[in-house]
């Protein structure tokens, strides 16, 4: 992380450099973060069947054993439940003392789940719960809330960031949830939505990016005008 000086416009070179991470985050972040298939949950058997049906009763027999159990793909019941939108499911696994907390074999947890998908109601469950919003996870080392960031999810950023999701946490391609608004987002209502939630909750806006590039300089660089605006007013640089 960069703080002091900082460059206030991008030149092609750096330009076609982040967007070229960009589109590489987009992608891999896609394919990281995948879903029990129809064919996958046709194969579940014991808890994860009974999570992704949300068949309580069979819920009501957990062993200990059963929490432990794991997909393919390492997901746990309760990341399975979580992408079925099983709520009373995911009550009754974390009431049997389910990790709400674990990661699958790509280091996503059940909140970063939710928040991907714009899953709000989810996303409350979970952390009303006692799931943690401040978890590094994904393969970019990044969290839930720049997950929501990059997509746009303006309802998911206010909750996580009520949760105590770290506001300024870097990931390892060196970017924020406040530079990702920018740099992956398209500059519209709900990126701009969700750039205002971090600006009011003081996200550092003078944090760069490994070009030395912030969030007012890569706005710039985009020609998102609202954005530009929006840092200028709040005192970017």
């Amino acid at each position: 992380m960069r703080h002091g000086r900082h460059r206030q416009g991008a030149g092609p070179v750096e330009v076609r450099r982040w967007l070229a991470a960009g589109a590489l985050a987009i992608s891999a972040g896609a394919l990281a973060q995948t879903a029990p298939s129809a064919a996958e949950a046709a194969r579940y058997t014991g808890v994860l069947a009974a999570a992704q049906r949300g068949d309580l009763a069979a819920l009501e027999r957990l062993a200990p054993a059963d929490l432990q159990a794991r997909d393919g793909h390492g997901r746990t019941a309760l990341h399975v439940a979580t992408f079925a939108r099983q709520h009373a499911a995911i009550r009754r696994l974390a009431a049997a003392g389910a990790d709400l907390d674990a990661l699958e074999n790509d280091r996503y947890d059940a909140v970063t789940i939710a928040a991907v998908a714009d899953d709000e109601d989810t996303l409350r469950l979970l952390l009303s719960l006692g799931a943690s919003a401040r978890q590094v996870t994904s393969r970019y080392d990044g969290t839930a809330l720049i997950a929501a960031a990059h997509l746009g999810h303006a309802g998911v950023v206010r909750q996580l960031i009520a949760a105590g999701a770290p506001l300024d946490h870097v990931n390892n391609l060196h970017w924020t949830a406040a530079i990702e608004a920018v740099v992956l987002g398209d500059g519209g209502p709900r990126h701009q939505d969700t750039l205002a939630a971090l600006i009011a909750a003081g996200a550092d806006l003078q944090r760069a990016d490994r070009q030395g590039l912030t969030p007012l300089a890569l706005a710039r660089a985009r020609g998102y005008a609202t954005m530009v605006s929006m840092l200028e007013r709040a005192g970017a640089r």
